[in-house]
């Protein structure tokens, strides 16, 4: 039962968030949206392709899979084989960021690597769902430090900013600022490619710079159930109105639309 809709089913649906739960309560409310899907309501985007983008090792998966510039990645059950990788480029002179594979707004990133003693002990990784999840850490260029959120609607980047912090973690939730930014074609390319690999109707996606890459960026995290409330304080840009004039256009049927203009 979906409150307000009694036995009617809705038109369409978009997803601005899955509440937090036991792993069996996000996945019946998952399901709730595979069932709408298999009914034929347009789910924007759909659980598929949240699924996707939650879990970050399919993500990072499907990145490399298309050829999209992401940084190496391992994950894995394993403390010790873990460890060694973190040791390993640690040697190299390189760093390692351990992310929780479910995790979101920068929250219980750990970054390791070569310190006074050598190396840094990966933590008990309980917190982390015995699961460590290690991505390839990019030193920034230049300070302050920054990375590129670029929105992707309908398969086509609409606008991008920046955020900004002296910390290493770029998030908003974790104090970094939002400031305007020109979406250049090739941060544009590469988003839009990301959103792709995915499959997402939208999708909001973080990109470092990187002078290897040879679009100068790489992507790190592709956000199936984007947040653009820092984005839109820093655009003209309506957001939320092009969000649904793609739905409306790419993903409700005619007769939907006719039905409705003729209620109206």
């Amino acid at each position: 039962m979906i409150p307000g809709f009694g036995r009617r089913l809705p038109d369409a649906v978009i997803v601005r968030g899955i509440a937090g739960g036991t792993f069996e309560q996000v996945t019946v409310r998952l399901g709730i949206l595979h069932a709408l899907r298999e009914l034929g309501v347009p789910v924007y985007n759909d659980a598929r392709a949240i699924e996707r983008s939650v879990d970050k090792s399919m993500t990072t998966f499907l990145l490399h899979r298309a050829g999209i510039p992401t940084p190496a990645t391992w994950v894995g059950e394993s403390k010790p084989h873990a460890q060694r990788v973190v040791m390993r480029e640690a040697a190299a002179g390189r760093k390692v960021v351990l992310k929780p594979l479910f995790g979101s707004q920068g929250k219980g990133l750990m970054r390791l690597g070569p310190d006074a003693g050598g190396c840094t002990p990966l933590p008990p990784l309980e917190a982390y769902g015995e699961l460590a999840y290690l991505q390839r850490f990019v030193e920034a260029d230049d300070a302050p430090g920054f990375d590129w959120r670029v929105l992707v609607v309908g398969g086509k980047a609409v606008c991008a900013m920046r955020r900004v912090s002296e910390h290493w973690v770029h998030n908003v939730a974790q104090g970094a600022q939002c400031e305007a930014a020109v979406l250049t074609a090739p941060l544009a390319r590469l988003a839009e490619r990301a959103s792709a690999a995915l499959s997402l109707d939208y999708a909001a996606i973080d990109l470092v710079p990187c002078r290897e890459a040879p679009e100068g960026a790489q992507v790190i995290e592709v956000n199936g159930v984007a947040a653009w409330r820092g984005l839109q304080t820093v655009t003209k840009f309506d957001i939320a109105a092009c969000i649904v004039d793609d739905l409306l256009t790419r993903k409700l049927p005619l007769s939907v639309l006719h039905r409705r203009v003729e209620v109206a």
